[in-house]
């Protein structure tokens, strides 16, 4: 008798996870673009599912409840943005507060490429939060309270190398960043225009220049 199986052709079987996580991927990809556009509230799962080209069962095959895509949305977005900020303000090669004027730049160009249509996924849902679930606000909270402590980091290297004057809190400077950054995201939209993002960077590096 052999003691092996004779060898199948054709394709290997697929793994019965893999289709749900490429679908939950796509949804994910999907929502993320559309929300950083349109906001939660004004979106339903049916656009979702028909930019995405997913049928409904899917949809609920990968998610319990619209608010469980919105977790995901929230998580995936804040993934992506914590290594968006760390490539600019992580490069030892550049001096600290440039590599701080370097994510402004990048941001402003992101945002000129998608036709100021598009801003910031966390800032839109915080603009919406009185009527969003409220299981969304200390998610939402968690992930401006990670790009201020990872832009605070930078602002004491800059502070270190003299770039910034020695009286400054850093930790106070980020939050008035990402105050006023997001205020300033939220204007471009409306004006359809990078001033306000000229405005607001120009005024905040000249504040914290040393006296």
């Amino acid at each position: 008798m052999p003691t092996t199986l004779p060898r199948r052709r054709g394709r290997p079987p697929r793994n019965p996870a893999e289709p749900r996580q490429d679908t939950r991927a796509l949804l994910v990809r999907t929502g993320v673009a559309v929300l950083t556009e349109k906001g939660y509230s004004s979106v339903g799962i049916d656009e979702i599912l028909r930019l995405a080209e997913v049928p409904k069962g899917s949809f609920y095959h990968c998610f319990d409840s619209k608010e469980a895509f919105g977790h995901a949305l929230i998580a995936a977005y804040a993934d992506y943005f914590a290594r968006k900020l760390d490539r600019w303000l992580l490069d030892a090669a550049t001096p600290p507060l440039q590599r701080l004027r370097h994510f402004v730049a990048d941001a402003r160009q992101g945002m000129q490429r998608h036709h100021f249509a598009r801003g910031c996924l966390v800032g839109n849902l915080g603009q919406e939060m009185g009527a969003l679930p409220e299981s969304f606000r200390t998610q939402l909270e968690a992930v401006f309270a990670d790009w201020q402590g990872r832009t605070a980091a930078c602002l004491r290297a800059a502070q270190q190398a003299g770039e910034i004057g020695a009286g400054h809190d850093c930790a106070a400077l980020a939050l008035f960043f990402w105050i006023g950054w997001e205020g300033a995201v939220l204007r471009a939209k409306l004006q359809r225009s990078a001033a306000p993002l000229d405005v607001f960077a120009d005024g905040f590096f000249q504040w914290i220049h040393p006296a």
